[in-house]
């Protein structure tokens, strides 16, 4: 070990090193039995748990100290008041109040598919016997028994899980509470009153006519209505609808407690496509509602050109050789190919004439349409649910494509005649239906006007000239309520 000399200027500073040195020896002398004494040995694990613990403890005690002293001082120089306790006396309860006290626990169970009402005490844990007894009365049983998917029954449990009351809605605006007592039930009708408005909703078609409509509040059976029966014959919606075309639509919608429960029928409607107004009207005769334009004549054509949907023209009118005779034969109708189940549609409103087998057409339908125009379906795998001499509407299922008779594939045949002579459904020029005359027209015009004049103030006020908006919102405007508005 080599030392170094200390050099002759450096004498008092190793006279205090010397000093220094023993001191510390002294000191570790000292602590070596204390620290021998308080902890001998290495720290295991749960003392170095201990230490943590109590050195966390250690910050939040000089964490928390000085806050406390400091709103202990503030207490001091405030002001000393004394809590006066004082008694008040509450005012009574109605009897109207004791009694919403004591039922007011209503259990709503609204019914899924599958549901029965003795299902449904099953889960609540109510005796069957409660169930029979309330199932004799006559409107109780014929609600309760037949419930859909959807309906909203409330239950009024005591403490004890015995029933006190069960009410459901008899209709829009009835409410029947039924309050068990022992082996009585009674029955209370409560009246719900309904507000019925007329509106005008208006919008663009924008990306999709189906998502914007129902954005703006259309149901979807408004939007069918729009799109399958009034304006199908008119507007194809496949092509010739764009994203700027604009619709308004008047309905009819029930509110009840602040609440919208139903929408009614489409009513009136303008549906503008590539800047061409179509106008819709439904208008009752005779018990049957129909859509008719502004001069009231129908919009559903007399014949639909198509009676099957989703199927391929396979064989046109005219002179062709038979695919199974292999001669040259006149082709009184057209063939449609589609799959074998596909149904068929009547192209009018008609009288079934003929349902059964004719020769090779295989099984067959003659419809009868008025005035001597007639409709032939055949190569039908099966009859629809008709029978000879049946009226039935356009539209309405009359069979099934197959390949029964002289066919080589599922297709359907389809002849249109007029006083026995066949005429070529693709190009014939097709009758159109009777407009409205006389009392009935003037009855319409009346009915429609005020509904065509909203739509158009309506229409004037959302597409005025203004800067364009993006996303256009909802627009829903009241309409005025006519005495001849409903059907």
């Amino acid at each position: 070990m080599t030392t170094l000399a200390p050099l002759p200027g450096d004498a008092h500073h190793q006279q205090v090193l010397q000093d220094n040195l023993q001191a510390a020896a002294r000191n570790k002398a000292q602590e070596q039995p204390v620290r021998s004494r308080l902890y001998p040995g290495r720290w295991t694990r749960r003392d170095w748990a201990h230490g943590s613990l109590f050195a966390t403890l250690g910050v939040l005690v000089v964490t928390l100290v000085p806050g406390l002293s400091q709103a202990m001082r503030d207490d001091a120089q405030q002001p000393q008041h004394d809590l006066v306790t004082m008694s008040l006396a509450l005012p009574p309860l109605t009897a109207a109040q004791r009694n919403a006290q004591t039922h007011d626990n209503w259990q709503l169970v609204t019914v899924e598919r599958g549901q029965t009402l003795g299902s449904i005490f099953a889960s609540l844990d109510l005796p069957a016997s409660t169930m029979h007894r309330i199932l004799e009365l006559p409107d109780a049983k014929a609600k309760l028994t037949r419930m859909r998917p959807g309906t909203e029954l409330g239950f009024d449990l005591a403490t004890d899980g015995s029933l006190n009351k069960l009410r459901y809605d008899r209709s829009d605006t009835e409410r029947v509470e039924l309050t068990v007592s022992g082996d009585a039930v009674a029955e209370q009708v409560i009246e719900r009153p309904v507000e019925i408005r007329n509106v005008v909703i208006s919008g663009k078609v924008g990306r999709s006519l189906f998502h914007s409509a129902r954005k703006m509040g259309l149901s979807g059976a408004n939007i069918n209505t729009l799109t399958d029966e009034v304006f199908k014959y008119d507007i194809d919606f496949n092509s010739d609808v764009t994203q700027n075309d604009r619709f308004s639509v008047v309905v009819e919608q029930v509110w009840r407690e602040g609440e919208l429960i139903r929408t009614g029928p489409v009513q009136a409607a303008v549906f503008t496509a590539k800047g061409k107004p179509f106008s819709a009207f439904r208008y009752e005769q005779d018990g049957k509602a129909e859509y008719y334009n502004a001069d009231g004549r129908p919009l559903k054509k007399s014949f639909i050109r198509m009676p099957i949907q989703y199927a391929r023209l396979s064989s046109r009118f005219g002179s062709r050789r038979h695919p199974v005779l292999g001669t040259m034969r006149m082709h009184k109708g057209v063939d449609y190919a589609a799959p074998t189940g596909t149904p068929i549609m009547a192209a009018g409103d008609a009288r079934v004439q003929f349902r059964g087998v004719q020769g090779g057409y295989g099984n067959t339908v003659v419809l009868d349409h008025g005035r001597g125009h007639t409709t032939l379906y055949a190569h039908m795998s099966r009859f629809g649910n008709i029978r000879q001499g049946q009226r039935v509407s356009q539209g309405t299922v009359i069979g099934y494509v197959g390949t029964t008779g002289l066919s080589t594939g599922p297709h359907l045949h389809y002849e249109f005649r007029v006083n026995g002579a066949h005429r070529n459904p693709l190009q014939h020029t097709m009758p159109e239906p009777d407009p409205l005359s006389g009392a009935a027209l003037a009855q319409f015009r009346q009915q429609t006007g005020p509904a065509l004049a909203r739509i158009r103030e309506v229409e004037n006020i959302i597409y005025a000239e203004l800067p364009a908006r993006p996303d256009p919102d909802r627009q829903v405007a009241g309409a005025p309520r006519s005495s001849n508005d409903r059907g």
